[in-house]
């Protein structure tokens, strides 16, 4: 080895100097995506839109045609709204960065005009909401109704109809609730809506399905077609009624409204006290009275022309003490509301002394306020009381497994969701509140089983998406943590959600969180940590972007990286009590793949923590494990902290997906997966198509001799050679053939070199699959039973619930012989 000079040394730190420089500038030039677009980390969706069209219209290239750079630049723009708009994107670039993404994200974008007139078109409406997969559903079960557009930008007949919209929607501000969903964007939602054609406007409305206009889409139309599914009842009141109607209704703590119409001055229209109805349904009864035929009555209340007053509970009918009635003096439907709301009781106030003993026996929804807190002291939240309460019905269909239809035979699921409101003031009871770890207003639900038992509201503090925060919260298990309650390293396990309430994906999840949370009830408890407030807590585990879900079980910790839905979590649930991935190290890798038996083999996938497709794949790689659980060993490296390991097998790009074949003398030797898809199924039929051949191919005579004339049931594939669905189900047979083994045999049929079996049988397309079941001494019928479907689960369950039914009716003919 030569010596190193001086000379020598001063290079090689001047290349070294040179080397970190290069690298620095690497990473430097990673830009912020949201200070790119102007916004702060806690923008919500329509913000985002919002700051991005104004910068599309200022930088596309377009405008910009003697900028040689302006491609570029509207690149960056393009690609932070493509990643901070979608919710799982936006969780991996604050938690990693862009080296958590997609490279190819935002690559392509639109022209300046599509931008100018076809994007976020309802986005500066105040009265039309805008809403993605999530809030939909809020939105839908918030128990108002709602009348929904659903439009594509590109489409004619939609921007012909947004002006009228606009105008529809201030016209019915406060009486329906008035969205508007981009089918462009909300591809899924919409295709899940059975949405085809645009602009389709539904109505939805608790308690029965959603109801879709055909109309005329003029103003007039809109608002008549809406008027009928809104709760509207005008009374009309005389002499005969009068009295019995406000006492009944005084008794139930609820005044009423009433227009009197006279010769002279102006009376409220009948569609003005309708809306008003509407508007105050459950808090207020509405009425009119005709004083030119009740001039008496009229004349008895003082009421010399036209007026509208609010008798309160309790009012006195006597002509003389009137001091508690109110008058109105305007014709206007949102004032006369306005005044009407201002009026009505406050909500109940709570005392750290009622506290305990109200919210042990009932479930509340309160407000903790601090003083006089404007956005908290809303009239309009006097209609929570209304909303929340009564019965919520659930229908789902039965199957009829002996005919293998689905009919129309329902379960009715009732539960109780009333939810009392109330309010509480941290400012004269600050010890109360700060025992809680509430230091700012907010909302809070509590579940009826006691002070520490609450969920705090993180979401707008509208009071449609109270309704559904409240209605979710009470139902379900998720609760609010702090460090009295935090789980410790002994117990039953908990699934804790670390977040920040500024952090919008992190409010996206916690809906998805309440629904997980009710399905695996008594398995897994479920907790949420506010970060900005428990900081110690967080740092203590390591929490560097928000959300961080994590499940403990005792001294083990497991991090949740997959999509923010509850299925999915719950698949992450169930993969931690039964792991169907095998975390290999060196040692293990070693023992379990390259060691494997020459009748087994292995899958499996190579990866690092932080590369996005990486955790793309995961929760399609665990669903692929279950279903190839007792077939195929499935196993994860992490070559993050293994890259020794992944160095040796020469695994250069993530995600590697290997298969280990069985009856190889070779244990290096694998397979590599090419193809572009990475969904389960996809992945399910690749390894499938390595496992030996198990279904039959059958001849005319085989066909006739084993499967028409045996004592065997028999399931069979009628393909063509040349059919690409045909090649795609193969495998997913081959499964087939494997769970029924022992119960039904498995049998191909070539229907291009055996055209007279597969005619004989009826076959009309490819591939077909029909069951052929042994039903004692007489032939099977040559046309089989049709099986319609083509998902291997489905057609297990199919098969073994026929192959059931009939050992129950040979058993009931037995009995009847005996």
């Amino acid at each position: 080895m030569d010596p190193v000079t001086p000379r020598s040394g001063n290079l090689r730190r001047t290349v070294l100097c040179l080397l970190i420089f290069s690298l620095a500038a690497m990473v430097c030039t990673d830009e912020d995506y949201y200070k790119l677009l102007g916004i702060s980390r806690a923008s919500s969706s329509r913000e985002i839109r919002q700051a991005f069209k104004k910068l599309a219209l200022k930088l596309h290239p377009d405008k910009n045609q003697n900028d040689p750079s302006a491609h570029d630049k509207f690149l960056k723009i393009n690609r932070a709204y493509e990643v901070l708009k979608d919710e799982d994107l936006r969780k991996k670039y604050d938690k990693y960065g862009e080296k958590g993404l997609d490279e190819n994200q935002g690559g392509h974008y639109e022209s300046w005009s599509f931008y100018r007139y076809d994007f976020g078109i309802y986005d500066d409406d105040p009265e039309i909401f805008t809403l993605d997969k999530v809030e939909f559903d809020g939105a839908v079960n918030s128990g108002e109704v709602w009348f929904i557009n659903f439009y594509s930008p590109g489409c004619s007949h939609c921007h012909d109809l947004a002006p009228t919209w606009r105008e529809f929607a201030k016209e019915m501000d406060g009486l329906i609730r008035i969205g508007a969903v981009n089918c462009r964007d909300e591809r899924m939602l919409c295709r899940s809506r059975g949405i085809n054609s645009y602009p389709s406007l539904y109505i939805f409305k608790a308690g029965m399905n959603p109801v879709k206009y055909f109309g005329d889409r003029s103003h007039e139309n809109l608002v008549h077609f809406a008027m009928k599914y809104v709760s509207s009842a005008v009374t009309e009141l005389w002499a005969g009624n009068f009295r019995s109607s406000l006492e009944n209704s005084f008794a139930s703590g609820v005044g009423w409204l009433i227009t009197f119409c006279a010769d002279t001055g102006d009376c409220l229209s009948t569609q003005t006290r309708l809306k008003l109805a509407a508007m105050l349904d459950g808090l207020v009864s509405v009425g009119w009275m005709d004083c030119t035929t009740q001039g008496d009555l009229c004349d008895n209340l003082e009421i010399s022309s036209s007026t509208t007053a609010y008798f309160p509970p309790g009012a006195s009918l006597a002509n003389k003490e009137k001091s508690d009635i109110l008058f109105f003096n305007s014709l206007d439907t949102k004032e006369i509301y306005k005044e009407m709301m201002d009026r009505l009781p406050d909500l109940e106030m709570l005392s750290p002394d009622s506290l305990k003993d109200r919210l042990t026996y009932h479930r509340w929804l309160l407000f903790f306020t601090f003083g006089h807190d404007r956005e908290f002291h809303l009239s309009e939240f006097k209609k929570l009381n209304v909303l929340l309460r009564g019965d919520h019905i659930q229908v789902n269909k039965l199957v009829d497994l002996h005919t293998f239809t689905t009919r129309n035979v329902f379960c009715i699921n009732t539960f109780f969701v009333s939810c009392k409101v109330g309010r509480f003031d941290c400012q004269s009871y600050p010890s109360t509140c700060s025992s809680l770890y509430i230091h700012k207003p907010c909302v809070a639900a509590f579940k009826g089983k006691g002070v520490n038992d609450f969920e705090i509201h993180h979401g707008k503090t509208s009071v449609y998406e109270l309704v559904t925060f409240a209605k979710e919260s009470v139902t379900s298990h998720v609760i609010t943590l702090g460090p009295t309650n935090f789980p410790g390293n002994e117990g039953e396990p908990w699934l804790v959600d670390f977040f920040a309430p500024w952090c919008p994906p992190c409010r996206a999840l916690l809906p998805e969180l309440r629904k997980a949370s009710k399905r695996v009830f008594g398995h897994v408890r479920f907790g949420t940590l506010d970060c900005t407030i428990h900081e110690g807590l967080c740092n203590m585990h390591n929490i560097r972007a928000y959300p961080t879900t994590v499940v403990f079980n005792q001294s083990n910790t497991h991090e949740y990286e997959g999509h923010h839905s509850a299925e999915q979590i719950l698949e992450f649930i169930e993969d931690l009590r039964h792991p169907s991935v095998v975390t290999l190290t060196p040692t293990t890798f070693n023992e379990l793949v390259k060691g494997r038996s020459r009748d087994e083999i292995w899958m499996v996938d190579y990866y690092a923590p932080w590369c996005g497709p990486c955790q793309a794949l995961m929760p399609e790689w665990k669903r692929m494990a279950r279903h190839l659980s007792g077939l195929i060993s499935v196993g994860s490296v992490d070559c993050q902290k293994y890259s020794s390991l992944c160095s040796k097998e020469y695994v250069n790009a993530y995600p590697e997906i290997r298969l280990y074949p069985a009856n190889r003398d070779n244990p290096h030797y694998y397979h590599g997966y090419n193809g572009w898809q990475r969904d389960s199924y996809s992945l399910k039929s690749w390894a499938l198509s390595y496992l030996p051949k198990m279904a039959i191919d059958l001849t005319p005579d085989s066909f006739n001799e084993n499967v028409l004339k045996g004592k065997d049931h028999w399931l069979l594939d009628f393909y063509a050679p040349w059919c690409g669905p045909c090649r795609s189900f193969a495998p997913e047979f081959e499964y087939v053939a494997r769970l029924l083994k022992g119960k039904v045999k498995a049998g191909k049929v070539d229907c291009q070199a055996y055209g007279q079996i597969c005619e004989s049988a009826g076959i009309r397309a490819y591939p077909t699959v029909k069951f052929y079941p042994y039903l004692g001494s007489k032939k099977k019928n040559v046309g089989g039973e049709h099986v319609d479907t083509r998902d291997a689960k489905e057609i297990v369950k199919v098969v073994t619930a026929r192959i059931g039914y009939i050992k129950m009716q040979h058993r009931t003919s037995q009995k009847d012989e005996l």
